[in-house]
Parts: structure tokens; sequence; C-alpha cells
């Protein structure tokens, strides 16, 4: 894993690298200096440490999705998160965490089944669900719990 990621900007068409820990922050664009917004993808994490401090440092709403590649309904739902994250890029960070290339990071956040989403801002949990559900369903889910 990488410990950034690729983000472009939407005015010039930059490629900016921004450090994973950076990927909910408003940076600026080194050509242009626009704010970037977050990534229109997810951003995929293997280790607990990484998830920890995109959590923590992330200045949007971070939608999680802890999944495992064995998992069936997991790769159901992985295009509908996608969906997700292309039409909320500039609102809400979406990583998927790999359950199983690093067990501590189901273990940290106490994942007992999966697929199972969180949403966290500010650095703590709001919400917490599991199972598969086509995007409209995971927009609505982020949207309550971030209004509460």
């Amino acid at each position: 894993m990488s410990s950034s990621i690729v983000v472009s900007c939407a005015t010039c068409g930059q490629r900016n690298r921004v450090p994973l820990t950076k990927a909910g922050a408003h940076g600026k664009c080194g050509k242009c200096k626009a704010t970037l917004a977050s990534p229109a993808h997810p951003i995929e994490v293997e280790r607990a440490d990484e998830l920890r401090a995109v959590i923590e440092q992330s200045e949007v709403p971070v939608l999680v999705d802890f999944w495992a590649e064995w998992c069936g309904p997991c790769r159901m739902v992985a295009p509908e998160v996608a969906k997700v994250a292309r039409a909320h890029g500039g609102e809400w960070l979406v990583v998927k965490a790999n359950t199983e290339v690093d067990p501590r990071l189901g273990a940290e956040h106490g994942v007992r089944s999966i697929p199972m989403m969180a949403v966290f801002h500010g650095g703590r949990e709001l919400a917490r669900s599991a199972g598969a559900r086509p995007a409209p369903a995971i927009e609505a889910f982020v949207r309550q719990s971030l209004s509460r």
C-alpha cells in the first residue's frame, strides 16, 4: 500500500500527490492553488495505523467499508460503494479496509461480520451497519448518521 494517493484538480486537471493521511483534508493544487476535493473513488487501506490516521485527520466525514476478498456479499457491494464515492467525492471520503490483510483493522473497530460500514467524523464513530445494500441505501445511511 502506498502512503499517498493521486488527486486530480477539478480546476486545472493537475494530478497532485496527497499523503494518505491527508486524503480527507482540503489541500491546495500545486499548480493553480485551487482547493482539492476528496477523491471520487474509494481509497484502499491495508493497515490499521493508516485507517486510524485517515479517520482522525480527515476534515470531511469518512465512510469505511470493512471487507475481505473471500466475502461474496463484500464483492457484490463493492460497485455500490464506488458509486457512492463518485457521487459524493467532495463531501465524504470513502475508504475500503481489507480486514483479511491486517486483522487489526477489524479488531480495533469491533467488526464481527462483513461487509460492515461505519461512518466517522471528527475522529469518532457516528454509526455502523452490517450487510450489503445498494448505493441509495448507503447514501441514506451516511446522511442519517451525519444528522444525529
